[in-house]
């Protein structure tokens, strides 16, 4: 089982035990306007949302100011599984060969019983290889890690993260978002982005319902551990059945290069976690073959009740709620925190055209029109893998996820088959003609791609629309698709297809 995701904002029951872990800010001077100069964008929380939002945002030339309620970032391993789609956003944030390098695919689970292996299973299914997927399996990453990464890069591309600046209130008008902190400043920035997690001060100040349901009433333990060296191969995710009353399963995850086993632990029938070095030391011993001594350190811990919930509405005026300010899942099927960047992608590059290319405001719309839904499928995704109802497969890799019908996608061609690729859908990759797509695509403009045809087509515009002919390639087919920078196709036309009014276009 994966571990919660998103982690704008530490939750209840969090200790860092023995080995304290944690980013403070970057070194040196901060690309950002003084307190008295709106800022265009205001991001609330410095999680795995906030920051690839402040990354996207910052190649495309958008002011932004992240503050974060914490003094560091967030400590423990908790979402630890990115999906393939979630691979690929990374990839285009700049940051693939880190995560790569950082990561590794899931092992295989070894079973245990009475003290004996049991046999082996594996977490997620093989999917078919293809050119189009350059990402076929998830990759295991603990969430703290995917934080360093997004951080570092966002110093790369001249950004920063204000520690320790709690939000107190948030007010807005016509021309911009106002907050006050609790150090007594204000800030104004045009815009806001609330990533500060499933008790998001932001949605509160707004007054926006979040309902759900509780998956499950059974607390689950988190915890990163190390153990004894030979206490536990590292070569196999290792899980313990119910041991007894009270008890529920147990696993330990080896994180890819690191000394530490993620934990996870289920409690029934009333009992509760002890959030502490411990508790996490009995509760290995109670369940499983190792001592309590076996467990060498207990470097962070927390518990949690599984829960799914999802915000009334994702866009309140002039502020937007994304990640877990927007939507709380069930840890099962490891789509939180992808749910959340792609969250973060989905709005960035609509900030950026509204704030830089002169898009009307309306096009912000479409965030919530197209994310929504999205949250809503993943969310009962989760709830049913939670419960035994769904297994982990094609659905949980994200890659089918898509926008066909959106106000932001047109599809002018006829007839298409259902598996077609239509506007609306992830454009695939591949090497049609020797360059790869995704080499294309990479970066914050868009693509104008012509598949087998000769098509007239406009000039490129630097920075903002690159043009590429491929001959015909069989995940499109033949014709000319405008691919967002989001890495979705916005139009698809036999001919050259629309684009936007407000597109500033070549010759």
């Amino acid at each position: 089982m994966s571990g919660t995701a998103g982690g704008e904002r530490q939750p209840e029951g969090t200790r860092t035990v023995d080995g304290a872990r944690g980013t403070g800010p970057i070194d040196g001077a901060p690309n950002r306007a003084p307190d008295d100069v709106p800022d265009d964008v205001l991001i609330v929380g410095a999680g795995p949302t906030g920051l690839a939002l402040a990354c996207d945002l910052a190649r495309r030339g958008v002011r932004a100011r992240v503050i974060e309620r914490a003094g560091a970032l967030f400590p423990g391993s908790r979402g630890k599984g990115v999906q393939p789609r979630t691979m690929e956003v990374l990839e285009d944030l700049g940051v693939i060969d880190a995560v790569l390098a950082a990561g590794g695919p899931a092992p295989t689970v070894l079973n245990w019983r009475d003290g004996a292996p049991d046999g082996e299973s594996r977490m997620f299914g093989e999917p078919e290889e293809s050119e189009s997927v350059p990402y076929p399996m998830p990759w295991l990453l603990p969430q703290w890690r995917t934080q360093e990464i997004l951080f570092a890069r966002l110093g790369e591309l001249g950004g920063d993260v204000e520690f320790g600046a709690a939000l107190d209130g948030l007010e807005q008008d016509g021309d911009g978002v106002r907050a006050l902190l609790a150090d007594g400043r204000t800030l104004r920035a045009r815009y806001a982005v609330a990533a500060d997690g499933g008790r998001s001060t932001v949605r509160r100040a707004l007054g926006v319902a979040m309902t759900g349901e509780t998956v499950d009433p059974n607390p689950i333990m988190v915890a990163d551990v190390r153990l004894r060296p030979g206490a536990l191969d590292r070569d196999h995710w290792h899980a313990f059945p119910p041991a007894g009353p009270g008890a529920g399963f147990l696993s330990l995850c080896p994180l890819p290069h690191l000394a530490d086993f993620q934990l996870v632990a289920q409690f029934t029938d009333g009992a509760e976690p002890e959030v502490s070095a411990e508790g996490v030391r009995k509760v290995v011993a109670a369940r499983s073959h190792l001592d309590a001594g076996d467990v060498t350190e207990v470097r962070w811990v927390s518990d949690f009740r599984p829960r799914a919930a999802m915000a009334a509405r994702f866009r309140s005026g002039r502020v937007f709620l994304a990640g877990d300010a927007a939507h709380v899942h069930s840890p099962a099927g490891g789509q939180g925190l992808n749910t959340s960047i792609q969250d973060a992608y989905n709005l960035g590059w609509k900030l950026g055209a509204v704030l830089r290319l002169g898009a009307p405001a309306e096009l912000l719309d479409s965030y919530e029109e197209e994310r929504m839904p999205v949250a809503a499928a993943m969310l009962g995704l989760s709830t049913r893998i939670h419960r035994g109802e769904a297994r982990r497969g094609a659905a949980t890799r994200q890659l089918d996820l898509g926008y066909r019908g959106g106000s932001s996608c047109t599809e002018t061609r006829a007839g298409l088959a259902e598996d077609a690729l239509h506007a609306g859908d992830r454009a695939p990759d591949g090497s049609p003609g020797g360059v790869r797509l995704f080499d294309v695509f990479r970066g914050p403009h868009w693509t104008l791609l012509a598949v087998g045809t000769d098509a007239a087509l406009p000039d490129p515009v630097p920075g903002v629309l690159r043009v590429h002919r491929v001959p015909a390639y069989a995940p499109y087919g033949t014709g000319v698709f405008l691919v967002r920078p989001d890495g979705y196709v916005s139009s698809a036309a036999t001919t050259s297809p629309p684009l936007p009014s407000w597109f500033p276009t070549g010759g």
